[in-house]
């Protein structure tokens, strides 16, 4: 059964769950299916579901085309956390079109910050193994994005994890247990009083051999302060650049004395 959204399966809300059309729902390639299938569907939403997402009132659901794939992801202009913003996108596309050099499918991936779901969403169709990671008023909206647009179409049904920067992180994330092919970070720097802590966490969570790939919007001079300490913590490589936009996207590798 592919559980893979549709256009017609526009998500929202668990407590608000769509009922499914009276005679038929659709599946991805336009045919039809029993609608019991698409009640089976939600219950596995909600049987997964461990977090409840956030009841704002501005929920909309906006389109994305990767790999081939509409996904869709419910996003909220009343929290920073509930929104794609532009270095997912650049961080999305490079995916995509580096697959195989990256060597995805299979590799251990967390990401940082994840927000709405959409660069972890991808690293999962793509065929990798995820941790989406978020502060805990995010987790309701991630891990429902996630489901929704992963369940039953990919390799691995990715995790989602509470993180707060710099705070619990041997708890959480015990040293013995790290193990990541990759670190991914899209727009996680802006104008906030965490940027210490955000950067001691991208360090503490890079093991021998884990590539960070971070993109993001370079808009304030405290965005490129916190470049020169990464690139103190990092050997750096600059993989993308728009001058129009001032996205960079990163390549990371921490230093080891």
């Amino acid at each position: 059964m592919d559980a893979c959204l549709s256009s017609e399966q526009q998500p929202r809300p668990l407590d608000e769950a769509p009922s499914p059309p009276d005679d038929e729902a659709l599946h991805t390639d336009g045919t039809s299916r029993p609608p019991g299938d698409f009640n089976e569907i939600e219950a596995s939403l909600r049987s997964l579901q461990k977090f409840v997402p956030t009841n704002y009132a501005s929920y909309t659901q906006e389109y994305y085309q990767f790999v081939g794939k509409k996904i869709v992801i419910q996003e909220s202009i009343e929290s920073y956390g509930a929104v794609v913003w532009p270095g997912a996108m650049v961080l999305c596309q490079y995916l995509e079109e580096h697959t195989e050099e990256l060597n995805l499918r299979g590799a251990k991936i967390l990401e940082i910050g994840a927000g709405p779901g959409l660069v972890s969403i991808v690293a999962s169709i793509l065929g990798a193994q995820v941790t989406a990671t978020d502060l805990p008023d995010v987790l309701g909206n991630l891990q429902y994005n996630l489901l929704k647009n992963t369940l039953n179409c990919t390799t691995y049904l990715p995790e989602v994890k509470e993180l707060v920067w710099g705070e619990g992180l041997e708890q959480s994330f015990p040293k013995s247990m790290l193990s990541y092919d990759y670190v991914l970070a899209s727009d996680v720097v802006y104008h906030h009083y965490f940027l210490d802590k955000l950067l001691a966490t991208m360090a503490y969570l890079c093991q021998p051999g884990t590539v960070l790939l971070w993109a993001n919007k370079f808009r304030f001079s405290t965005d490129y302060e916190f470049l020169d300490k990464f690139k103190q913590v990092f050997d750096t490589t600059l993989l993308a650049e728009s001058q129009e936009s001032s996205i960079k996207l990163f390549k990371g590798i921490r230093k080891w004395d």
